[in-house]
Formats: C-alpha cells, sequence, structure tokens
C-alpha cells in the first residue's frame, strides 16, 4: 500500500500528525494511541494491518 493511502485513512479517522521521528512520522487521534508511520513510498501489507489495528481502525 502507497503511504499516501494509508495517511488518508488515518486522517479519515480523525488521526493528525503530531510530529516526525526519523523514519517515522507519529499520528494521535483523540484519547487514542499514537501510531507511526514508516517514511517509504511502500509499506507492506502486514505492516499496514498492524498500524490499522493500533490505531483501531481493524
Amino acid at each position: 500500500m502507497k503511504r499516501r493511502d494509508l495517511i488518508k485513512q488515518l486522517e479519515a479517522a480523525g488521526f493528525i500528525k503530531i510530529r516526525d521521528d526519523g523514519k517515522h512520522s507519529i499520528y494521535k487521534a483523540g484519547n487514542k494511541r499514537a501510531v507511526q508511520v514508516p517514511r517509504h513510498r511502500e509499506i507492506n501489507e502486514n505492516t499496514v494491518k498492524q498500524i490499522l489495528k493500533d490505531a483501531g481502525l481493524k
């Protein structure tokens, strides 16, 4: 999955970028757990699934 598609999903769920750390961007929504999104053009499907699970979207 492309990074920008994952970010669109997170932002649609109310997540906002709070900071950039090294090779990751950190997104958070209200009281939900913060999630890290790697800064790569393509993100492995298993990584995407885990990010969405951590975000409470799956």
